[in-house]
């Protein structure tokens, strides 16, 4: 059967552009102007407040994991009793041999964390990261733990297949995230609706086969809900209507076809749901701004 998760996290193409091992002392404080970047972050030991601009306050303790597939404007700050007191800049920033120390240098550390800054090769990421929740918390999760030591670990060694294995960990990482949280989402999203085994039933349905010319009716039956039933519903849980994701994925999908110069036009358009090229191109143009034959001649995979 069709995973949703795996394939929009593949077609996502993640990477670790940046990683590092951190730890607060004191009265500590990071602020980080965030730039809209995918950011994870797992906390060692202690416990920190994270502020995210849109998102509120997060308190985060030991073992606790958080993903913010479009990081804004964001602070983290010391929760220790007593730290306010502390002398000394919170601002300060010291490099203790492989690990950055914010506050101070110093004291008796109260957070470790692991952090880092994801990047997503797709020219379709906008799209996809629309359909995950904004921000991704997991508690009490073993795995995740694990599987974020392995890829720090990957990232500072230069072994051979290096990107390769680092790719296929930042996969792993995202869906182990995406599916440890899908019980508790609190905002529309891909993941909140495969949460609902009724919907989650007619999203796989979609992923395997965009191509079946489908109505709103069907996707119902699917689900055993009635048509305005299943409607309101899928709104409401995944945040856009069922034919605005179909068309979504759709797009997504032939991009992909296109980057990679998988078969013609017309097979093209035939595996994403259009009975011609002409039909394809005019769907396209209007849902990308511009024809399939420019996309595919701007962008190689």
């Amino acid at each position: 059967m069709t995973d949703p998760f795996a394939e929009v996290v593949a077609l996502l193409q993640p990477s670790l552009p940046f990683s590092k091992a951190a730890s607060g002392s004191g009265a500590w404080r990071v602020e980080s102007s965030g730039n809209g970047e995918p950011l994870f972050c797992l906390i060692l030991e202690g416990s920190t407040r994270i502020s995210i601009e849109g998102l509120g306050d997060l308190d985060l303790a030991q073992n606790d994991f958080i993903l913010v597939p479009a990081a804004q404007r964001f602070t983290m700050v010391s929760t220790e009793q007593g730290s306010e007191g502390s002398i000394g800049d919170p601002l300060a920033v010291t490099k203790l041999g492989d690990e950055t120390r914010h506050g101070d240098p110093d004291g008796l550390p109260n957070m470790r964390i692991l952090v880092g800054r994801l990047a997503f090769g797709s020219p379709d990421a906008a799209l996809l990261v629309a359909l995950l929740p904004r921000l991704i918390h997991v508690r009490g999760q073993q795995r995740l733990p694990m599987i974020v030591q392995l890829i720090r670990s990957e990232a500072q060694d230069n072994r051979p297949a290096r990107e390769m294995v680092l790719e296929r960990l930042l996969q792993v990482l995202l869906i182990e995230a995406l599916r440890s949280a899908s019980d508790n989402m609190a905002s529309p999203g891909l993941v909140r609706g495969l949460a609902d085994a009724r919907l989650a039933t007619a999203i796989r349905r979609m992923h395997e086969e965009p191509a079946r010319q489908w109505t709103v009716e069907q996707f119902a039956n699917e689900a055993a809900l009635s048509r305005s039933v299943f409607f309101d519903r899928f709104r409401k849980e995944v945040g856009v209507s069922p034919m605005e994701y179909l068309l979504s994925w759709r797009m997504a999908l032939a991009k992909n076809l296109l980057r990679r110069r998988e078969g013609g036009m017309k097979q093209i358009a035939e595996r994403v749901g259009y009975g011609s090229a002409s039909a394809f191109s005019v769907a396209f143009t209007r849902f990308v701004g511009v024809p399939p034959t420019q996309y595919a001649r701007d962008n190689v995979a």
